[in-house]
């Protein structure tokens, strides 16, 4: 059983990150429809569930804290728009202008990688700037509000939110006319790393934690106080380390404890609620104390 647990610490990040993308590359080269990566990624929650029940970083982080159906809520509604987007590309690419540079010449892989690493600096950006605009906090701090980290609560985003990280990621690779199946391949990729970076494995990545922002890295981001004003990276860590705001310390144990809105203990937890708290004139956005 040691055995087992040292090897899921070790392989299953790295495992789950290049397996899912290699397999989603695999179908798509090979003409199955996306509804198959669809599948994928429920598969790879199926096992992000099992791996932080076998090797978990913190114990109480897997049982509900009247957050579960909340966090579903927030996934399926996110994941849904995710997929009209894609789905409404051709419709978008009609109207933006189409520059007609990309790459279709590379192999589907290099061009995968090369749109991540776009949209990696363009979803950063919006996260960085999310955390020192009152107006973007405001619907940021949803996400900023859990109690425990666990992979699934990476797709806990308000819907406003999500669509201007997603403007601010995709916006460059539409202009640059990319195709449907690398946006498909791109939606299936950034939803593995989101539950990579909220995962509750107790995970080794060693020497990877200067180039991904995986979960022992973005933990950081979530503590509560001012000190979580860093890691804002979505798959890589070079722009943190760009402007500093790159950390890590691997004594550094965190709890639900470090978790939350230092500002706001009393943020809502309950879906429309959080849904509508943005809204609301009354609440003085944090800017300085975030949590994703």
């Amino acid at each position: 059983m040691f055995i087992v647990r040292w090897l899921i610490q070790i392989v299953y990040a790295p495992g789950m990150l290049f397996g899912c993308t290699c397999g989603g590359i695999y179908l798509i080269s090979n003409g199955y429809g996306y509804e198959t990566l669809f599948a994928l990624f429920l598969a790879a929650i199926a096992v992000s569930f099992i791996a932080e029940r076998v090797v978990p970083y913190d114990k109480t982080w897997n049982k509900d804290k009247a957050d579960s159906k909340r966090d579903v809520l927030h996934a399926v509604v996110n994941e849904v728009a995710n997929g009209l987007t894609v789905a409404a590309l051709p419709v978008v690419a009609t109207i933006l202008p189409d520059f007609g540079v990309w790459p279709t010449q590379w192999p589907l892989a290099i061009q995968l990688i090369f749109t991540v690493l776009i949209a990696d600096f363009g979803v950063t950006l919006v996260h960085y700037f999310s955390h020192k605009y009152p107006f973007l906090w405001k619907f940021h701090a949803v996400h900023h509000s859990v109690k425990r980290m666990y992979g699934f609560n990476g797709l806990m985003k308000h819907p406003v939110h999500q669509m201007i990280e997603l403007m601010g990621g995709t916006l460059p690779l539409v202009l640059l006319g990319m195709p449907l199946d690398i946006a498909a391949l791109l939606g299936l990729t950034i939803g593995i790393q989101l539950l990579l970076q909220h995962s509750n494995v107790d995970v080794k990545i060693g020497p990877l934690r200067y180039v991904f922002a995986l979960s022992p890295v973005h933990r950081f981001h979530h503590v509560k106080s001012a000190e979580g004003d860093v890691n804002f990276g979505l798959f890589t860590t070079f722009w943190d380390h760009m402007v500093g705001t790159a950390v890590f310390d691997q004594t550094r144990k965190f709890t639900s404890d470090d978790l939350g809105i230092g500002k706001e203990p009393d943020y809502p937890d309950a879906y429309a609620a959080q849904i509508m708290e943005p809204f609301k004139p009354k609440r003085e956005a944090t800017v300085t104390e975030p949590s994703s």
